[in-house]
């Protein structure tokens, strides 16, 4: 079912000079940089502008967060830091936040925090706190 719809996006972008579309009822705003695609998505009673402003949002947290290296290589590498940013705008379908330094700000101040409670940290933290008290037990 999402890759009919993610084919059927293909095609209608291929067609659309606009950076907005409208696919089954879903209005999509979209940027295309280098060899990366950012997409929003939202319901055909959503105010694109919002969408738009989420969408801006995201791209200059990534901006930042990457140093201005936005391709497909470097946000692999920082795939980690592009989801928390996704953490930061979104939860439960509520939009959060849509200021970009300040994204960039909270992602970059959780990945600083080593000795936040389990429950607060990333699970990239959460695996190297633990792998960090497992060598530590082992070398007692």
């Amino acid at each position: 079912m999402f890759i009919v719809f993610l084919l059927k996006l293909i095609h209608c972008l291929q067609l659309s000079a606009a950076e907005v579309t409208l696919l089954e009822n879903n209005i999509i705003i979209y940027k295309f940089v280098q060899d990366l695609h950012f997409f929003v998505t939202g319901g055909e009673d959503e105010n694109e502008l919002i969408l738009a402003s989420v969408l801006q949002g995201f791209f200059d947290a990534v901006t930042l967060l990457l140093r201005s290296n936005v391709d497909k290589r470097e946000a692999l590498e920082n795939l980690d830091l592009i989801l928390l940013c996704l953490d930061e705008i979104v939860d439960g379908g509520m939009i959060l936040e849509t200021n970009g330094p300040l994204i960039a700000e909270k992602v970059t101040s959780h990945s600083l925090d080593a000795d936040a409670p389990l429950s607060e940290q990333t699970l990239t933290q959460a695996w190297a706190t633990a792998r960090e008290h497992l060598t530590r037990t082992l070398l007692k």
